[in-house]
């Protein structure tokens, strides 16, 4: 069922009335004053169009909505739930701890070393 405005002009107030479209141009009963109100055009108007399986306004601007938040694109891909990608930035990388960092520099060590003890090997039998 559709919902209409009505205009009683003893409070000289407008109200909602949710009715069938047979009713629509019967008078109802106004809640402040219970006096009969006259159907009037709207005073507001709100549309939706479904694209891409989004609501949109019109006149659509082009953007997206994600939990009432304004974004630019869909959510495409894997992500964290209930997350944007353009609102909820990726998490940075966490930074390696001391052991982390002093077992990468000892691995290096032997690396160079590995590398330099093939060199010599290889001269040798040259």
């Amino acid at each position: 069922m559709p919902i209409y405005e009505y205009y009683c002009e003893h409070c000289d107030g407008i109200f909602e009335a949710l009715r069938p479209m047979r009713e629509a141009s019967d008078p109802v009963p106004c809640p402040i004053c219970d006096r009969d109100g006259q159907r009037i055009m709207p005073t507001e108007f709100t549309a939706f169009t479904m694209r891409d399986g989004y609501p949109r306004r019109i006149p659509d601007k082009g953007t997206y909505w994600h939990l009432g938040k304004e974004v630019k694109q869909p959510i495409r891909g894997p992500v964290r739930p209930n997350e944007h990608p353009e609102l909820n930035p990726p998490r940075p990388k966490p930074k390696p701890t001391k052991a982390e960092l002093e077992e990468q520099r000892e691995r290096e060590e032997m690396m160079k070393k590995e590398a330099k003890h093939g060199l010599v090997t290889r001269r040798r039998l040259n």
